[in-house]
């Protein structure tokens, strides 16, 4: 991550945590009159006045009916009170969709770079399980490994140009859970019903699950939160990565030079104890 683009930006980037209800959507991505889960987290966030530059990125997509505990990235001049934001949005939602968390962390990230993994769960009926449980088990373990997964794709994944994925699969309490670091389009639901069923199938999207986004360490360590423990004069308020070694100072701009000391000397002694500094204006309506 380039410490410049805290620097010369105005931006923040935030990740929202979101579980949606697979129910209530037709699709992830955006389409004209259909609804999406892009579209409804969009909309709800713009009737809140959150905004934010370029796109909705995310950390894995799903298919209509499918439900996930997913995260949402964007980059935003926005810095006011985020919990606030978040409680509108949950009411408005109507149980649609919920974000579970916010962090703050760098700007225009390509997002899905940070995603180190994807868990999906797939929990079919019973009585519509037609192997048995040797079969599936040992199917688990023939489908687990790194190799070419397009037969268990659709068209659209057969003209992706990489095929190879890496995935590990297991089936507990009459449910399977995928854990790869990439997923062909429709490759759990195929999967799940060539090991369930015998046939390479895609199985109904309202019995998958995306059950976790992890996240690389990298970002992870990037993670900004409020400093509390120590305050600076003039400093209206403090952020800190994870690792502790980048600090965000928020400033009144007539304050700005005073903080910064004359050829940043303040600066420079402030680096020796806190290490990267990084100099923002204070947003009066924050709270």
């Amino acid at each position: 991550m380039d410490i410049r683009a805290l620097e010369k930006t105005n931006k923040i980037g935030y990740i929202f945590d979101i579980f949606y209800n697979g129910k209530y959507f037709d699709s992830f991505d955006e389409i004209k009159n259909k609804e999406t889960v892009k579209g409804c987290f969009k909309n709800i966030m713009n009737s809140l006045g959150f905004t934010w530059a370029k796109g909705i990125q995310q950390g894995g997509r799903t298919d209509a009916k499918v439900s996930g505990s997913n995260c949402l990235y964007v980059s935003s001049t926005f810095n006011r009170n985020i919990q606030k934001i978040i409680e509108e949005f949950n009411l408005l939602a109507g149980g649609k969709m919920k974000i579970t968390r916010c962090r703050k962390t760098f700007p225009n990230l390509a997002f899905p770079e940070y995603v180190e993994k994807r868990r999906y769960i797939y929990k079919y009926p019973q009585k519509l399980i037609t192997n048995d449980t040797d079969t599936i088990q040992k199917l688990c373990k023939e489908l687990s490994g790194t190799y070419d997964v397009s037969v268990f794709s659709d068209s659209k994944g057969e003209k992706l140009k990489e095929h190879i994925r890496t995935v590990e699969i297991s089936f507990e309490n009459n449910t399977l859970t995928f854990l790869g670091d990439s997923f062909m389009p429709k490759q759990v639901r195929i999967t799940s019903g060539y090991i369930l069923t015998g046939e390479k199938i895609p199985l109904p999207g309202k019995y998958l699950t995306l059950d976790k986004v992890v996240l690389k360490k990298e970002i992870l360590d990037n993670i900004f939160v409020e400093e509390t423990s120590f305050i600076i004069d003039n400093v209206k308020k403090i952020e800190k990565n994870t690792t502790n070694d980048i600090h965000i100072l928020y400033v009144e701009p007539s304050k700005r030079g005073e903080v910064i000391g004359k050829n940043g000397s303040n600066i420079k002694k402030l680096r020796k104890s806190l290490g990267t500094i990084i100099v923002r204006d204070y947003d009066n309506c924050e709270n």
